[in-house]
C-alpha cells in the first residue's frame, strides 16, 4: 500500500506493529535515514537494539546470502517485544529476495524495514510494497518539514512554549538547512532551554543556528552595508582561508546590494520590499537589511551597484592586479560610502 506524504509523518511517529513491512525510498539519503531511525525507534523502543531486537542487513550482504532476511524475520530473541529486520541501501536487484521473504512472513515475525534510493514507479521493489495488502511504501522527497512536524519534534524535545516569531524563524531555518543539521539545531535548542521556562524566542533560535561560509559571507556584507570599513580586512582573511574566491564574493555583494536597492525602491515600503525579495532574505538578516536599505537610500545603492559591476568586469578581465586586494578595496569604498 502507498503511504501518502500527508499521512507519513504521523505513521513514522506511531507505526503499526502488526504490519509486514515498510519501504522508505528517496534520492536524499539523509532524509531517508532520519525517517528510518524514527520509525524503527518507535517500533522497538529505546532499548530495542541493546536487547538485540533489531537485525541490520546491508544490501551487499543480502545479495551474497539471500536467506539471511528470512532467517532474521523468523529468529526469536532472548527479550520479549517487537522485532525489526532492517535492510539498508537496497536496490531493485533485491526485489526477488525481499518478495520471497515477505511471502513467508507470518503474524509475530519481525517487521521488515527496507530503505532504498530513488525508485521508479516500475521498480519491482517499489511495486512489491505498494501492492502488498499488509505493507507500506513511502517516497521521501526534498520538501522541508511542515509546521506540524516541527512542532511535534519540538514537543518531543520538551519545548512546547514557542514564541510565534521564533516559530517563523524555525520554519525559515528548516528550509535553509539539511535535515540532519536542522534536527541537531532542535536538539541544541532543547539543551539550551533546560531549566528555562520562558518562551523560546528568536534570540534563542539565532544563538543556536549553525554558522557556515554563507553566514560569514553575510557578516562581511552586513559590515559593508553598515559602513564599518575597519572590520573588513580581518573577516576577508577568514573568507579567503575558507576558499571563497573574489569573483564569488563580488557576486554575493552584488546580490546583497540589489536586494537593498529593490527594497529601497519598493512602492510598498522597505519592509514589503525585503519580504518580496527572491531568493528570500534569511531570517537572521531581515532587520539588519531593512535598516541598511533605509540608511543608504535608492540613489546611493545605485552608485554602489555601478561600482560592483565595474569591479566584476575588472575581476573577469586579463588585468594582473591581485584579485582579493581589488575586491577588498571595493568593499572598503562601499563601506565608506555607506558610512557618510
Amino acid at each position: 500500500m502507498k503511504l501518502s506524504a500527508r499521512d507519513a509523518p504521523r505513521y513514522f511517529s506511531k507505526p503499526e506493529p502488526h504490519r509486514t513491512g515498510l519501504l522508505i525510498y528517496g534520492a536524499d539519503a539523509m532524509r531517508v535515514a532520519l525517517r528510518r531511525q524514527e520509525v524503527i525507534a518507535a517500533l522497538i523502543g529505546p532499548e530495542g537494539e541493546a536487547e538485540m531486537r533489531l537485525t541490520r542487513i546491508p544490501a551487499s550482504e543480502l545479495r551474497k546470502d539471500p536467506a539471511r532476511l528470512s532467517d532474521a524475520i523468523k529468529a526469536q530473541g532472548f527479550f520479549p517485544g517487537p522485532r525489526v529486520a532492517f535492510v539498508e541501501d537496497a536496490t531493485d536487484t533485491l526485489g526477488k529476495i525481499v518478495t520471497a521473504a515477505l511471502q513467508d512472513w507470518r503474524e509475530g515475525d519481525a517487521q521488515v524495514i527496507v530503505t532504498a534510493g530513488q525508485l521508479t514507479p516500475r521498480a519491482s521493489l517499489r511495486k512489491l510494497f505498494e501492492t502488498h495488502t499488509n505493507a507500506y511504501a513511502v517516497g521521501i522527497y526534498d520538501d522541508p518539514p511542515s509546521r506540524a512536524e516541527i512542532e511535534s519534534n519540538l514537543a518531543k524535545a520538551g519545548l512546547v512554549n514557542i514564541d510565534s516569531e521564533a516559530m517563523t524563524d524555525l520554519l525559515a531555518l528548516s528550509r535553509a538547512l539539511d535535515p540532519g543539521d536542522f534536527r541537531q539545531t532542535l536538539e541544541k535548542l532543547s539543551l539550551y532551554k533546560i531549566g528555562d521556562d520562558t518562551p523560546l524566542s528568536p534570540a534563542d533560535v539565532l544563538a543556536m543556528a549553525p554558522t557556515s561560509t554563507e553566514a560569514v559571507l553575510d557578516d562581511v556584507l552586513n559590515i559593508v552595508g553598515e559602513g564599518r570599513s575597519a572590520e573588513i580586512g580581518p573577516i576577508l582573511r577568514k573568507l579567503q582561508a575558507q576558499g571563497v574566491q573574489p569573483v564569488g564574493l563580488c557576486i554575493g555583494a552584488t546580490r546583497h546590494f540589489r536586494t537593498l536597492h529593490a527594497a529601497a525602491s519598493d512602492p510598498g515600503g522597505i519592509s514589503q520590499g525585503i519580504a518580496r525579495a527572491r531568493p528570500p532574505v534569511h531570517f537572521k538578516n531581515r532587520e539588519r537589511m531593512m535598516r541598511q536599505a533605509q540608511k543608504w537610500g535608492a540613489a546611493r545603492l545605485e552608485q554602489a551597484l555601478e561600482l560592483l559591476i565595474e569591479t566584476d568586469l575588472q575581476l573577469r578581465s586579463a588585468q594582473r592586479a591581485p584579485q582579493m586586494a581589488l575586491m577588498e578595496r571595493t568593499l572598503i569604498r562601499l563601506a565608506m560610502m555607506g558610512g557618510r
